[in-house]
């Protein structure tokens, strides 16, 4: 079940894309923030971004999600050398795992595929522990970015900043935090699920 055009399954393939991954977009994307214990990314890809968090953190537990048998057997096959790197196929609107499973949750420019992105966040509040982080980044609503999914026919419901703030906190994070960036057509967000 691909969730993602054919260009974007090449470019998330693409050599140039694994290198800016890991060098520039992940150390932006955390926003400073160390990862450290059981960490979840969902919607993987082909795990360039998973790839990146394995090098730069070596002692995490990383488990990687994508509902697309073909981003999950390449994700395997770039992560099968890493030893505290798992891969699974999840749908992130019913995530296989128990509630407060993780110690942070990420998710790198794919929530904007995700019609039901409340049900997203939701799953990632609750596999979070109390006081866990939700880090990551995506599109904004911009003529631009709906112009390209137009065009590549991608399934997507693109979001807004304030949308998004909104979603998070009704999922039940504090601390939400979402900014604008790339003269406005990435934000970047970070949350913390609430303790009480």
């Amino acid at each position: 079940m691909p969730v993602m055009s054919a260009v974007e399954v090449a470019f998330c393939r693409s050599a140039p894309w694994r290198v800016l991954a890991r060098r520039v977009v992940l150390p932006w994307a955390l926003g400073g923030e160390e990862l450290t214990g059981d960490v979840l990314e969902i919607g993987g890809g082909s795990g360039a971004m998973a790839d990146g968090i394995a090098q730069l953190f070596p002692d995490v537990r990383l488990t990687v999600t994508d509902i697309d048998d073909a981003m999950v057997t390449s994700a395997r096959h770039r992560l099968a050398h890493r030893g505290n790197v798992t891969v699974r196929q999840a749908d992130v609107t019913a995530l296989p795992f128990g509630d407060a499973s993780f110690d942070a949750v990420t998710s790198y420019l794919m929530l904007h595929h995700v019609t039901a992105w409340r049900e997203a966040l939701g799953e990632a509040a609750r596999v979070l522990r109390p006081g866990g982080a939700f880090l990551g980044y995506d599109l904004t609503d911009t003529r631009a970015a709906r112009l390209t999914h137009r065009l590549d026919r991608s399934p997507h419901l693109l979001l807004s900043a304030d949308g998004l703030r909104i979603g998070l906190a009704e999922a039940g994070f504090d601390d939400v935090e979402v900014r604008p960036s790339a003269s406005g057509h990435l934000m970047r967000f970070g949350a913390k699920r609430s303790v009480g």
